[in-house]
């Protein structure tokens, strides 16, 4: 293994957004130029990424910018990959219905991609969308799902507002949020969800929950 080497030289001028970027990374995986454009535009610019990119990889990690997006995201470094005894970058094991309703976010994404400034979905929407594929969430799992994802800045709401009507913004890091085998494994189920219902021509019911039980957790 060679010698770590660290050769950095940040301005003062911008010693406190290189500081606020990399705990953000590390925090939350994702900068967003939709949610936190200062952030983005200085982690976007060449000579700040390349020395972000250089002080994470010290300790296992890079960064990768998807300018197309406006996505820049914490990754692996490729020299660690394999290395054995290094936790992967804010790796999470998301159950079953967190996976449901991320593949139902990201189709309600595309959907509404170019028709508004901004993305946005309903919760009511939602809800009725995720019931359309035969899940149907308890009002709790559905609250710790929606404060996962915000954590890791996937969507963002207004946690005050547990209405219907609440608005959910929908950023494109959702096409990033997978582990491939698990996401494999849930789309291979949702896809047999969605041919069970033109099949059926009919909702096909949730084994052991109900709408009765739905409405209940609701109110």
């Amino acid at each position: 293994m060679s010698d770590i080497n660290l050769h950095i030289t940040v301005k003062e001028e911008n010693g406190t957004l290189f500081k606020r970027c990399v705990r953000k990374l590390l925090e939350s995986t994702f900068i967003l130029r939709d949610k936190d454009e200062k952030l983005y535009s200085f982690v976007s610019r060449e000579s700040n990424r390349q020395d972000i990119s250089e002080y994470l990889r010290m300790i296992g990690f890079d960064i990768l910018v998807d300018e197309k997006t406006g996505v820049s995201m914490l990754i692996v470094s490729e020299e660690d990959e394999e290395t054995v005894g290094l936790k992967r970058a804010n790796v999470i094991t998301f159950s079953t219905l967190q996976y449901h309703l991320l593949l139902v976010l990201w189709k309600v994404y595309l959907e509404n991609l170019g028709f508004n400034e901004g993305n946005f979905v309903t919760k009511g929407d939602l809800i009725d969308k995720i019931k359309s594929y035969g899940v149907v969430p308890l009002k709790q799992e559905l609250n710790n799902a929606f404060k996962l994802f915000k954590k890791y800045s996937l969507i963002n709401y207004d946690e005050e507002d547990d209405g219907e009507d609440m608005k959910i913004q929908l950023y494109p890091s959702l096409q990033f949020g997978w582990d491939i085998p698990q996401f494999q494994t849930v789309a291979k189920e949702y896809l047999k969800m969605d041919e069970g219902e033109m099949e059926e021509d009919s909702e096909p019911e949730n084994p052991g929950m109900n709408q009765e039980e739905f409405e209940e957790e609701d109110a």
